[in-house]
């Protein structure tokens, strides 16, 4: 699942947001500022620390876009080596984090430790397989590659015409300045409120779990861990949901 946050320049974030989805991805955390000159890089095990860490940071760096995010492990270990963000092709000036599951072309090869996004971030993204993200054509071409995922990137590499760049902005929501990739920092006050749901492990939006494996808002189905429509369980109940969603939004 994983949940990506990213603040707007001189946004303070949500500490509370944070810590919420830190609690329901508890795998990793780590967090970028755009300081102006460079991009300030932290991560760790210990959401605590690098929350206060990120908070301290940001609020002498405030003027500029900021990223945190909080890991629920699908590739890889543990580790802070697989934390977010990660340098684009190993250049400090640039960093991206991600939300979601990776296309299959970058899932580690057996023996290898690394998570998806750290293999895109290392090897498949710098080699520009979609041209330049800030042309219509790239940036069309990564989101589609994207799926339902999100991505964000902060760069002070000249090369790149903007500080900042939110990819599949519209599978998230913007809440007082900070955009969200999920609703899964709420997990902590659904939980308290005594509502019983369960996360996608795709996309990380809330599911009620009567509703059968698939999620209804990107179709990724919990039972054989596919996106739709390459789901090979009999159950199409789900399917035909997301069907049904794609063609309200369409409408």
């Amino acid at each position: 699942m994983c949940i990506l946050t990213f603040v707007k320049p001189g946004i303070s974030p949500d500490l509370d947001a944070l810590r919420g989805g830190a609690v329901a991805n508890p795998h990793g955390h780590g967090y970028a500022i755009h300081t102006g000159h460079t991009v300030m890089v932290g991560r760790g095990l210990d959401a605590d620390a690098v929350i206060t860490e990120f908070a301290s940071l940001r609020e002498r760096y405030p003027d500029g876009p900021a990223l945190f995010h909080s890991r629920l492990a699908t590739h890889g270990p543990r580790s802070v080596d697989n934390c977010h963000p990660f340098r684009l092709g190993g250049d400090a000036r640039t960093v991206l984090a991600h939300n979601g599951i990776l296309p299959e072309n970058v899932h580690p090869a057996a023996g290898d430790l690394r998570s998806d996004t750290r293999i895109a971030a290392e090897e498949f993204l710098p080699s520009g397989p979609f041209g330049s993200l800030d042309s219509w054509a790239g940036r069309e071409q990564l989101e589609r590659w994207l799926g339902t995922d999100k991505m964000v990137l902060l760069t002070v590499d000249p090369a790149y015409k903007h500080p900042a760049y939110l990819f599949n902005e519209r599978h998230g929501h913007w809440d007082q300045g900070s955009w969200y990739s999920n609703r899964s920092y709420l997990s902590e006050t659904w939980a308290t409120a005594g509502y019983t749901w369960m996360f996608c492990d795709d996309c990380g939006e809330f599911n009620d779990n009567s509703e059968g494996p698939h999620c209804w808002v990107c179709g990724f189905c919990a039972d054989c861990s596919r996106r739709f429509p390459k789901c090979v369980c009999p159950e199409l109940d789900g399917e035909q949901r997301y069907a049904d969603l794609l063609d309200l939004e369409s409408a």
